[in-house]
């Protein structure tokens, strides 16, 4: 079967065919035809091998393919095996060293190092977006499924019940990730993560670049400093904002949880766009952590690539306000600093003043408390 690969596999019975038909080719790769062009032109000298006098080396364009095929589909090697007539090591090989090179070739060109000037315009996006002025950020982590490894105990096995591996992302207004974090147990807390992570480590010792505090739009009140919107799994700190806890909810802060979540849930749609379109993340990933690390980082990259070449044709997702944006939800118990507690008060009187609020502000979380009820009542 593998003898007959050059005649009857998929790159040499379908390739062709499909550059000429866009549509069909999107499809395929999950990709614009012009995409995977400025891609391939990107990778090639590292995907490109010597041939031997025993055999000819695997093309660049069959090596981008199987691997965009894999992370497209999700599909085991052994099923690849069958379409690409390959040998299921020699896809798996394939497969992490395109990913590796995918991640240390465009990683620069697509998540590059924020500066205090980009700082300001994923501010200025918030903004225009979802309301939040002084916001560098929405921050969450994604749990990905993977096979236990042997000998880990209960490092890799989450809250959910399945053993994970968790993408920590930091996340514009655009869908598009700024700074990530890939690797964790999955046993370990989103908060434990950031914490000890490079990007949480740089934002205590004011290595990220922020640019100076300044005012809030319309108020005439001191700078507010630039802040990361989370949920309450992550620690309140004078650059993070979590939300009100559940208890003496008033109608400030219900806003305020309402105001913070519209900002936060760009980080929850970039997860979906992100899983949806490379549905191997939707999978549990049959692999080392190590190669489960290096297909996370491809995905994430191929996401910014795809988001800026494809921008035109990807759909926009429509602001849709959570339940738990108005603070139903439980709350874990911290104790945050006082400088943290100041930076919410700040914010919480912006939303609720005449140059902060929002004329519908204060229906949205009504109406959605009264759904809430609803749907209690029913249940019952």
């Amino acid at each position: 079967m593998l003898s007959q690969r050059l005649q009857k596999g998929h790159f040499y019975t379908m390739y062709s065919d499909l550059r000429q038909y866009p549509e069909k080719f999107k499809g395929y790769c999950r990709m614009s035809l012009n995409s995977f062009d400025i891609l391939l032109a990107s990778l090639r000298s590292g995907l490109t091998f010597q041939d031997t006098t025993m055999r000819h080396s695997i093309s660049p364009e069959e090596r981008l393919l199987v691997t965009l095929r894999f992370l497209a589909t999700g599909n085991s090697f052994a099923s690849l095996h069958y379409e690409f007539l390959l040998g299921i090591s020699t896809i798996s090989g394939i497969v992490c060293h395109t990913c590796q090179q995918i991640w240390q070739r465009l990683r620069d060109a697509v998540m590059p190092q924020p500066k205090a000037e980009d700082w300001l315009r994923i501010a200025d996006g918030f903004y225009q977006s979802a309301q939040f002025p002084n916001c560098i950020g929405a921050l969450d982590g994604k749990h990905i499924r993977v096979k236990k490894p042997p000998h880990s105990g209960s490092l890799y096995f989450n809250f959910k019940q399945y053993f994970s591996i968790v993408l920590l992302a930091l996340v514009d207004s655009n869908y598009r990730f700024i700074i990530v974090d890939i690797g964790a147990y999955g046993s370990t807390a989103d908060a434990r993560i950031f914490c000890s992570s490079r990007m949480g480590e740089r934002l205590r010792a004011n290595q990220l670049a922020l640019p100076e505090p300044r005012r809030l739009p319309g108020s005439s009140a001191s700078g507010a400093p630039f802040v990361i919107v989370a949920d309450k799994g992550f620690a309140l700190s004078p650059h993070v904002m979590r939300p009100f806890p559940r208890r003496d909810l008033d109608d400030r802060k219900r806003v305020f949880n309402y105001r913070l979540s519209r900002a936060r849930r760009y980080v929850e749609c970039a997860f979906g766009i992100l899983s949806h379109k490379w549905r191997v993340l939707m999978s549990s990933l049959q692999m080392s952590p190590q190669n489960a690390t290096l297909v996370i980082q491809a995905c994430v990259i191929l996401h910014n690539f795809t988001r800026i070449h494809d921008a035109h044709s990807e759909p926009e997702v429509a602001p849709f306000p959570t339940i738990t944006s108005i603070g139903l939800e439980q709350n874990q118990h911290r104790r945050p600093g006082s400088a943290g507690l100041a930076i919410r008060e700040l914010f919480a009187d912006y939303f609720i003043s005449r140059e902060g609020a929002l004329s519908w502000q204060l229906t949205v979380f009504v109406v959605l408390r009264d759904k809430y009820w609803v749907m209690v009542f029913k249940l019952i």
